[in-house]
Formats: C-alpha cells, structure tokens, sequence
C-alpha cells in the first residue's frame, strides 16, 4: 500500500469533513470521535459530494437525500442508498494524515 499525505492533522476539524484529491480520486478526511477516517468523497446513490453533508455518530450524511454512510466501512445505514463507499487506510505521522488509495494486488 502507497500512502501519500492528504492534509495536516491541525487542518482537521472534528466533525467537519476534508475533502481532497488523491491520485485522481477524490476522498473526505474526516476527525470524529479521536480517530481519523478517509472515505470515497462521492455518494453511491446520487454522484455528489459527502464532504458537504454533516458528521455524526462515526456517520457523514448527504446532503443530496440524506442517506448517511458508516466512515470505518463505508455501508450506508438506510435508504435510498444501498451500495456503500470505499473507505481508506489512514496513518498519522507527527501531523500529516497520510491515506492509501492504492488497492493491493
């Protein structure tokens, strides 16, 4: 797995997602509850953007049609979405937040 820095640690807000480009794939950092996540960006049911919905419970929303997504797995939690989101591994190191996009072959 390639990890490459996404964000500073001091740029994360809790509870307020990130969104970033990495290696073409847009992804929302996310700092809840003491960890750090990193999920898909897009929405599996309607192609928008979840780093504009709200972060509650582990969960982010969208804000499209308010169907929310689990951010350590990616499964969302109800209608009308029913495919989840890829999530990704994420590393601190001093303050980067460092993420792996890369699948492993």
């Amino acid at each position: 797995m390639a990890f490459v820095k996404a964000c500073a640690l001091s740029e994360l807000e809790d509870d307020t997602p990130k969104r970033v480009e990495l290696e073409g794939t847009p992804v929302s950092v996310v700092r809840t509850e003491g960890e750090v996540f990193a999920i898909n960006d897009i929405c599996s049911h309607a192609n928008v953007s979840l780093s504009e919905g709200e972060v509650e419970d582990c969960m982010i929303e969208c804000w499209l049609h308010g169907s929310s997504f689990d951010l350590r797995t990616g499964k969302p939690s109800g209608l009308p979405a029913t495919r989840p989101v890829p999530v990704y591994p994420v590393k601190i190191q001093g303050d980067d937040v460092l993420v792996s996009v890369t699948q492993e072959t």
